[in-house]
C-alpha cells in the first residue's frame, strides 16, 4: 500500500492540453499563388485563361475568387500574369489580412473609441476645448452622415459624398477641411496590437474635391481705435477694465479671466501668463509659448493698481469668487453694440505692435505665439531683458485712450457688481 502510495506521489501531473483557438491566423498562411484553368483541355493558347485564388471576407469564411487573365499561350505565362494580380492586390500582405478579418466595427463606434482616448495619452494630450470643438463636428456632420457605415467603408468615396453634403450647406472652406480632418482621425486611429494602422488610406484631395482655404479671404473682425473708445465708453464695470486689459495685452479670453491677483507684478507693469479657463475649470495654457510674461504699458498699468488693491482670487470673479464665465463677458460685450469676439481686441493689439515696428521676437513672446526657427531659440535670452522688454513697451503703448476711466476715482470700484 504505501509502494503504490509512493508511486502515485513521485508520478508527475498530468499536462492539460490547452486547445488554440481556431480562426484566421497570417502565421499559418505562407502566402497563395492560386491556380489557372481554361474551360477547355488540353490547354488552348487561342482561349482565354482564368485565375482562382481565396481572399479573406469581413465577418465570412474565406472565398474563391476567380478573374479573367486574358489570352495566354502557355499555362506557365498564366501563372505569372496571376501571380502578378495577387500581387498588386495585396491579398497576401499583413495590411490586407489584418483588415478583412477585424470584426466589423462602424464609424460611429470608433469615433466614441477616438474621443474617450483623447484626454488619457501620454504624448500631446489634447485640450478639453479642442476636443469638444471635435465632438460638435462629430454630432453635427459627421456621424448622422456617415456615423452607421462599417470603418473599412469610409474612404475616399464616402469622405467626397460628405464634403459635397457640407459645400452644398453653405459650410465655409476652414470648416469643411477642419471637419474632413476629423474623419481622418478617426479612420486613423483604428490600429492592430502593433500599433499600426487597420485601415490605412491615402486620401485624393482632388477626387474627394477638398476646397482651399485661402487665408486672405478668411474672416478675421478686429476692432479700430475708435470703436474701441466707444466700447470701453458703453462698457459696465469690471468688463471696462477686462476690455482694456485684452485690448492692451492682446491676452486671450481665458487667459484674462484666468488671472489672479498674484499673477501681476506689484506695479502692475507685467502680467505673467500660467492658466487658462475652459467652461469654469482652469487648465494650463493653449500651448508651451503660452505661458509667458506680458509687459503693461504704464496707463493701462495705473488702471490695473486701482483695480487689484484689496482683490483675492481671480481679478474678474462672480460674486461667489469663481471666474467669470466667458459667453457672460462676450454678451457684456455684445451689449456695447460692437458684435465681435473677443479676439478682435487680440488682433488690434498685433496691430498696434506692428504699426511702431517691435521687435517680432518680442511680439511673438507677449501674444504666446511659438518660435519659428533656430535664430529664434538662439536669441532667447532677449525674453529675460527687462528694461529692453520696458522700452519696447512704452514706446508701443496701447494704441487707444483710457482717459475716460482714468479720470472717475471709483471707476474700478465694482467689486460689488454680479456677473451677468
Amino acid at each position: 500500500m504505501m509502494s503504490s502510495d509512493l508511486t502515485c506521489a513521485s508520478m508527475p501531473p498530468q499536462a492539460t492540453t490547452i486547445r488554440r483557438k481556431r480562426g484566421p491566423s497570417l502565421s499559418r498562411r505562407i502566402g497563395q499563388k492560386g491556380s489557372v484553368f481554361q474551360h477547355c483541355q488540353p490547354w488552348n493558347p487561342e482561349a482565354t485563361a482564368y485565375g482562382r485564388f481565396w481572399i479573406d471576407v469581413p465577418g465570412e469564411e474565406r472565398q474563391r475568387k476567380t478573374v479573367s487573365l486574358g489570352i495566354c499561350r502557355t499555362r506557365s505565362i498564366a501563372k505569372q500574369r496571376l501571380c502578378e494580380y495577387i500581387e498588386s492586390t495585396g491579398v497576401n500582405t499583413k495590411q490586407c489580412f489584418t483588415t478583412t478579418t477585424t470584426p466589423a466595427t462602424t464609424f460611429r463606434t470608433q469615433a466614441g473609441i477616438w474621443i474617450n482616448t483623447l484626454l488619457k495619452r501620454r504624448r500631446k494630450p489634447v485640450k478639453p476645448a479642442t476636443i469638444f470643438g471635435w465632438q460638435h463636428a462629430l454630432d453635427k456632420w459627421i456621424l448622422p452622415n456617415i456615423g452607421e457605415k462599417l470603418l473599412a467603408e469610409v474612404s475616399n468615396g464616402v469622405l467626397r459624398e460628405l464634403v459635397e453634403k457640407m459645400a452644398a450647406a453653405g459650410l465655409s472652406p476652414k470648416s469643411i477641411v477642419n471637419y474632413a480632418r476629423v474623419v481622418k482621425m478617426v479612420v486613423a486611429s483604428a490600429v492592430d496590437s502593433d500599433g499600426e494602422q487597420i485601415h490605412p488610406r491615402k486620401w485624393n484631395y482632388d477626387f474627394i474635391g477638398m476646397p482651399i482655404v485661402r487665408k486672405e479671404l478668411q474672416h478675421r473682425p478686429t476692432v479700430t481705435e475708435t470703436e474701441l473708445s466707444a466700447i470701453l465708453s458703453r462698457a459696465k464695470g469690471r468688463y471696462a477694465v477686462l476690455f482694456s486689459l485684452l485690448a492692451g495685452t492682446g491676452l486671450r479670453i481665458g487667459e484674462a479671466l484666468a488671472l489672479k491677483a498674484t499673477d501681476l507684478s506689484p506695479d502692475c507693469s507685467a502680467v505673467y501668463v500660467r492658466r487658462s479657463i475652459w467652461h469654469g475649470q482652469e487648465q494650463e495654457p493653449k500651448t508651451p509659448s503660452a505661458v509667458r510674461v506680458v509687459d503693461i504699458a504704464e496707463p493701462l498699468a495705473q488702471l490695473l493698481r486701482r483695480y487689484v488693491s484689496g482683490k483675492v482670487g481671480y481679478l474678474f470673479a462672480t460674486k461667489k469668487g469663481s471666474a467669470l464665465q466667458q459667453r457672460n463677458s462676450l454678451r457684456a460685450l455684445h451689449a456695447t453694440g460692437k458684435k465681435v469676439g473677443f479676439h478682435a481686441f487680440r488682433r488690434f493689439r498685433t496691430e498696434t505692435l506692428r504699426r511702431v515696428r517691435v521687435p517680432e521676437d518680442l511680439t511673438r513672446l507677449w501674444l504666446g505665439h511659438a518660435k519659428q526657427s533656430v535664430t529664434d531659440f538662439y536669441a532667447g535670452g532677449l525674453e529675460n531683458d527687462g528694461a529692453w522688454r520696458r522700452e519696447w513697451c512704452e514706446r508701443a503703448g496701447l494704441g487707444f485712450s483710457l482717459v475716460g476711466l482714468l479720470g472717475l476715482q471709483n471707476a474700478v470700484q465694482v467689486t460689488s457688481v454680479e456677473a451677468a
